[in-house]
């Protein structure tokens, strides 16, 4: 049956109106019965997809954006907000590249150089993430978006002085804006002044309109400022609630078997492969200069990677690439939900030459040349890919840090990371001390049978003799000692990529975080059997 064009347009005309006036229920209701009518158009689309977003509804929304960006590509609305909804569903990636488009289309939008920033700052890419935003604000001079992310990612970096200017404008112009909010008593806690940010958080918590990630953030960040005032039952009870929110917020990334339970079933297959000498029974290829310089930076997260990393960066003959998933190739191959140990024990020369083209080809995408240059893949839960590592790159060294286990899942628990299946096992205490005991087993199995050069390093050991063990370290890379290694401040302040250190890690050495886990003794009492192993097998007391 024919459409009434006149009445369409006025039904149009209607929704429009009303999603001016943010009234969503009304407008969402007849853009859903239009919809179901058979009648599709963006507008219908766009606005039937906030309120399913409102509903919490967010994997439907995306779906129907989907489709409204394919019946009308060029459409600015929906593939803006496709491009948002993609990244509030955690596919920054795929937000990235509704942004580009939408950029290609229409270069002059603020508004979509903002969304393309947020999207880069999702992966990781403080750097141009920061550029992005800047443009956005050349482009509209009063995008409190833009303005409030530059904030953050001076925070993320310890450029805490930036972040409270940008955090200022924005409260001018937005009074109590999260993320303002966030940055600007992160500057609080780090000038030491914890009252002051204790305040700012909990004005923001009592703010009706909060989101629920917000809320979670709020509540991590509190638990920071309660723990430098030396509250450590209130932190406690700020962390868990911030990871409570989380899980709830987050459990798209609720794997089942999940991560640890995936630890556990490879290094079963590890040990049921025998007792046999991996790097022995590598086939012959051909091995590049850049190989013969090559470091694996492994251990769990919250070990002391990334300050070993960022010292080692200093040196002129090191490059290095933080965090980067540089083995997917090899991982999709051999290792992806069943493990496959024989089969990677049994690959040819072709197959192994083609898997580390690849891991090489990701470096180079990544911006690194590590010709001439000892590299440095630091990732620390690449511990369980120490198989493929082996068997790939035998010559090459793995630099093992160790810390008090009981530090590691304290920091585990109260830090927070950007999010994928892993990290969220580290949202539980009894999950994050499991993944641990997990991987740990799995190092301890694996290093006496994979031929790898190995050295394990005392985090505790690092700190106290800074300048002593990093001699000790270069001279087993082979690395002429060099002056500035300790100079890391300033670097991390530049890095492209930030972890859950970096800001720390901005303001230089810090020995203060040794043993900290005695004032949560209490709280991680139900874990400390479960760790007592690795606390007397690194040597620490009990």
């Amino acid at each position: 049956m024919a459409r009434d064009l006149a009445a369409d347009l006025e039904m149009l005309r209607t929704v429009r109106a009303y999603a001016q006036n943010r009234d969503w229920t009304r407008a969402g209701a007849m853009a859903e019965r239009a919809l179901a009518d058979g009648f599709e158009h963006p507008l219908l689309f766009n606005v039937a997809a906030t309120r399913l977003e409102q509903a919490g509804r967010f994997e439907e929304a995306v779906q129907l954006l989907e489709r409204a960006v394919t019946i009308a590509p060029d459409d600015v609305g929906v593939r803006n907000a496709l491009a948002m909804g993609l990244q509030r569903v955690g596919r920054p990636a795929d937000a990235l590249g509704q942004s580009d488009e939408l950029l290609r289309r229409h270069p002059g939008l603020g508004f979509a150089h903002a969304n393309r920033a947020n999207a880069l700052l999702a992966l990781g890419w403080l750097g141009q993430a920061r550029d992005g935003h800047l443009r956005a604000l050349a482009l509209e001079p009063g995008n409190v978006a833009a303005m409030a992310a530059l904030a953050s990612i001076a925070s993320h970096r310890g450029q805490h002085d930036e972040a409270r200017e940008w955090a200022t404008k924005v409260l001018v112009l937005v009074p109590n804006f999260p993320d303002a909010v966030l940055s600007l008593a992160a500057a609080e806690l780090a000038d030491g002044a914890p009252g002051r940010a204790e305040t700012l958080l909990r004005q923001l918590l009592v703010d009706p309109r909060l989101a629920a990630i917000d809320w979670a953030r709020a509540h991590g960040l509190l638990g920071d400022v309660l723990d430098a005032a030396g509250s450590y039952e209130a932190a406690w009870a700020a962390y868990a609630a911030c990871n409570e929110r989380l899980q709830r917020i987050l459990d798209r990334f609720a794997a089942d078997p999940g991560p640890r339970r995936y630890a556990r079933r490879l290094g079963a297959a590890f040990a049921g492969a025998g007792c046999r000498d991996w790097s022995a029974s590598a086939p012959p290829a051909t091995v590049s200069a850049a190989e013969l310089g090559h470091v694996f930076l492994l251990s769990f997260p919250r070990s002391g990677t990334t300050l070993l990393e960022v010292a080692l960066d200093g040196h002129p003959q090191v490059v290095s690439l933080d965090e980067h998933e540089l083995l997917t190739e090899s991982v999709t191959r051999y290792l992806r939900d069943s493990p496959s140990l024989d089969g990677l024990l049994a690959a040819d020369a072709r197959e192994i030459d083609t898997l580390r083209a690849a891991y090489w080809e990701r470096v180079r995408h990544a911006g690194v040349d590590p010709a001439g240059k000892l590299f440095i893949d630091k990732h620390p839960l690449n511990t369980l890919k120490l198989p493929l590592i082996a068997r790939l790159f035998p010559h090459a060294r793995v630099l093992f840090v160790r810390r008090d286990p009981r530090d590691v899942v304290l920091g585990c628990f109260r830090r927070r990371f950007k999010m994928n299946a892993a990290m969220y096992e580290l949202l539980t205490l009894p999950g994050t001390a499991d993944f641990y005991d997990a991987v740990m087993e799995f190092a301890e199995l694996a290093q006496p049978l994979l031929g790898l050069e190995w050295r394990n390093v005392q985090f505790e050991s690092l700190v106290a003799d800074f300048s002593g063990q990093m001699r000790a370290i270069c001279g087993f890379l082979d690395l002429e000692p060099a002056d500035g290694l300790e100079d890391f401040g300033a670097r991390a302040r530049l890095r492209e990529h930030a972890t859950p250190s970096t800001a720390q890690l901005a303001r230089g050495l810090d020995r203060t975080g040794a043993g900290h886990w005695r004032y949560y003794a209490s709280a991680l009492q139900p874990v400390l059997p479960l760790l007592a192993r690795w606390v007397e097998r690194f040597g620490y007391p009990a």
